[in-house]
């Protein structure tokens, strides 16, 4: 049994994510009438979908989740970052995660960290709300920053 892209979007979120399940499936809804998607946040998942201007415009901060709680201690489990990420990824025809570029996994000095484009607020404004409650919840480092680290 194959299966749809709902369930492939849904598999691996855990089921106490419940935010990010409801969005990922009004996203992926199918309308009664004409068979097609409907869905909510039209750009969300498409890597070539986020705007773009040619115009020079004021620098737009990205914001740094970290793995590491405001006591210093590490957060886990130890995939949080890609199991938050994969929420928005999709499968590419290489079979392979493709992350979009509103919700980024990576590691800065050793650290598992999720790099967030503000341009997710307007685009998925409660799963934002979400993943920023959560971090908050969870007493994770949260930062504001100009110019994104080197990954390890």
């Amino acid at each position: 049994m194959t299966e749809s892209p709902r369930q492939k979007l849904l598999h691996g979120i855990p089921k106490n994510c419940a935010i990010i399940r409801r969005a990922i499936s009004r996203a992926t809804d199918t309308s009664a009438h004409s068979g097609k998607p409907a869905p909510r946040y039209p750009n969300l998942l498409a890597k070539n979908d986020v705007q773009q201007t040619s115009q020079p415009q004021h620098t737009v901060k990205k914001i740094i989740i970290e793995g590491v709680t405001e006591s210093g201690r590490k957060f886990r489990p130890s995939d949080w970052a890609e199991r938050m990420s994969g929420s928005l990824s999709t499968f590419g025809r290489d079979h392979r995660i493709h992350y979009s570029p509103l919700l980024l996994p990576t590691t800065i000095n050793g650290i598992k960290c999720i790099i967030i484009d503000p341009q997710l607020k307007e685009v998925a404004p409660d799963m934002f709300a979400y993943i920023m409650g959560w971090a908050a919840n969870n007493e994770l480092k949260i930062t504001e920053t100009d110019e994104i680290p080197e990954e390890d």
